[in-house]
């Protein structure tokens, strides 16, 4: 049988995107295979929020053109935001590359399918496996332009599905074996506006709570600036939408904050945080960081430390500033803060970060928590609390996609360890 592979680098968006791809293909009668070598077909899902993102697409591509000389009839597709809406410089950096598709251009995909004679079957799986966790796009494309990103000029503006359509994709992931669900947007708070009714991201969320063997339900990624009280209400009172909140700050300087086009200042954000706890007990809460924007100053820089010190994130991911050609970041401002002085400035925040994540994980040692098993790994079944805390364990065989109560036996900055005590099925 013809076969596939999808590499994929980058968001949570990419992901969904490789797995509605590898959808499709499932549908056209190919099969999924591990390696490039082996398949017919490679897609090459891309990522340029970061420089060394698009290096890494880039030493992919390039790493395929042996294969392609070796194997003229391979097939190589690339998508993802690297692909833009002119596509000749790539065209002449990657001549052996087939099909370049601008992200979630299924359009495209399905008339060069029907062009090479290609058609579904309806007997095929899709996809050929439902995994217990999966990620379903609600909103695509981003209106808040801020001044570091170049998500809005690669996904376009926001652009939201009915909610008919998400419950209608949930239901049918739910009838393959899926029990948890993570809806995606780049700012998954504006879900709705761009709809004839306006619905709310909470009106999605609650019709999602009623499908009845869908355990879990997440959503990611939140702006502070768009968070409302009604979403706050809705996390606490739905009983299956899980307390966690991803919520990036970015920075903890209220001028850097401005230059960043982020629209809130560092005491909102505070208070913001402060209403979610208040609201939702026990709310776990992430977030990103930026360091080295252009600028920054060490006392700027400080004030994010204290920020992170004084709210004690569950999870932060941080990042050296990358200017992407085409942003405002890029024509406004000059990158001048070195490199090395970027990489002191996120070591800092990562050694902080693993100290706070060992007292709040900490906190969990000799306590029952409830987990939904996704996998194993070295002989140990493996899932997640509702707060996003990874534990691993023992004593629970063939409990894949139950909810299995875990007592806690160790701990460490990066995940809980235990034995299973029963399955709540």
């Amino acid at each position: 049988m013809p076969s596939y592979h999808i590499w994929t680098i980058g968001c949570q968006m990419n992901k969904a995107d490789s797995s509605h791809i590898a959808s499709y293909f499932n549908q056209l009668g190919y099969i999924p295979v591990r390696s490039a070598d082996e398949a017919d077909i490679v897609v090459v899902n891309s990522c340029v929020v970061r420089h060394s993102a698009e290096n890494k697409t880039a030493n992919k591509l390039v790493n395929l053109r042996p294969l392609k000389k070796l194997r003229p009839n391979l097939t190589l597709l690339l998508t993802g935001c690297l692909v833009d809406s002119n596509i000749d410089d790539l065209q002449r950096k990657f001549p052996y590359v087939d099909l370049f598709l601008q992200p979630q251009q299924w359009d495209k995909l399905e008339q060069w399918a029907e062009s090479r004679g290609l058609s579904k079957h309806d007997s095929q799986p899709s996809p050929a496996h439902t995994p217990i966790s999966a990620f379903v796009p609600i909103i695509q494309g981003c209106n808040n332009f801020c001044s570091y990103c170049i998500v809005p000029f690669r996904r376009g503006r926001e652009n939201s599905r009915t909610i008919e359509e998400v419950v209608c994709e949930v239901e049918k992931l739910v009838d393959e074996g899926c029990r948890e669900v993570t809806l995606l947007g780049q700012n998954v708070d504006s879900y709705g506006h761009d709809l004839p009714d306006s619905p709310h991201l909470a009106d999605i969320l609650t019709e999602l709570n009623g499908i009845k063997e869908l355990k879990r339900i997440r959503f990611l990624t939140n702006h502070p600036k768009d968070m409302s009280h009604k979403l706050i209400q809705s996390i606490a009172h739905l009983n299956k939408v899980c307390e966690h909140i991803t919520l990036p700050v970015q920075a903890g300087d209220d001028e850097i904050l401005q230059a960043m086009g982020r629209n809130y200042t560092a005491e909102q954000f505070r208070r913001l945080v402060e209403q979610a706890r208040s609201v939702i007990p026990g709310v776990a809460l992430s977030t990103d960081i930026i360091v080295g924007f252009p600028g920054e100053t060490e006392d700027q820089f400080q004030r994010t430390v204290d920020l992170l010190r004084e709210i004690r994130f569950n999870t932060v991911h941080v990042a050296p500033y990358s200017p992407r050609t085409g942003t405002i970041a890029s024509e406004r401002f000059k990158d001048n803060v070195p490199m090395a002085e970027k990489k002191r400035r996120r070591e800092i925040i990562e050694e902080l970060q693993e100290s706070i994540a060992t007292e709040i994980n900490a906190q969990s040692l000799g306590t029952t928590v409830e987990v939904l098993v996704d996998g194993q790994k070295k002989g140990k079944g493996q899932g997640r609390t509702r707060t996003d805390t990874l534990v691993f364990f023992s004593d629970a065989p063939n409990c894949l996609g139950q909810l299995v109560l875990i007592n806690i036996e160790k701990t460490s900055p990066w995940a809980l360890q235990g034995n299973a005590l029963d399955s709540k099925a």
